[in-house]
């Protein structure tokens, strides 16, 4: 019989996307106040993805990547993904989103995002959202899976998530000493 044991706390990780890079500041002040420090930030990186979002903001889509200090409860991602929603209405123009801001949480084994969409791959975490399993880390590097969105498998991403990674490794190695 196997016992249930209490989940690591998790990095916090939250990309950000937008048309209009001068929102970034003001967006990176809200998210700060709601879950702390930012440890790491990645430089903007092209958005290459379907005319999904395009539609309601606009060509030319910039990420930016963030991940912050204060470890989370995995199981506050679902809470978290309510908060970054609210943030995107804030930032609204007539019922149109100017950023788009999506939370996950890195593990050593893992790279999860949370999305209210359902799907055969996501579970369900309370409050309407889900969870993606979107990389698993094996033999050394991530694995992307048939779902794992294209712009999580680019290098530039892949780069800075082994980043976050590698912080996240000592942030738990420092809390378990």
């Amino acid at each position: 019989m196997s016992q249930p044991n209490a989940p690591q706390p998790a990095k916090l990780v939250i990309g950000i996307f937008t048309t209009d890079q001068q929102l970034i500041n003001p967006v990176l002040t809200n998210l700060t106040k709601l879950f702390g420090e930012i440890d790491l930030a990645s430089p903007w990186i092209p958005f290459d993805y379907t005319s999904y979002y395009e539609r309601e903001m606009g060509p030319g889509l910039m990420r930016r990547m963030t991940a912050f200090k204060p470890l989370i409860a995995q199981e506050d991602l679902a809470e978290i993904k309510l908060k970054t929603n609210a943030l995107e209405q804030e930032f609204s123009i007539k019922d149109k989103r100017c950023v788009n801001i999506d939370p996950g949480f890195m593990l050593r084994e893992r790279f999860v995002l949370a999305t209210g969409k359902n799907f055969a791959h996501r579970i369900y975490i309370g409050n309407r959202i889900y969870a993606d399993l979107t990389l698993i880390f094996q033999k050394g590097s991530f694995q992307s899976l048939p779902w794992t969105y294209p712009d999580y498998k680019a290098p530039g991403m892949q780069s800075f998530l082994y980043q976050v990674r590698n912080k996240y490794i000592k942030d738990i190695t420092e809390m378990e000493s």
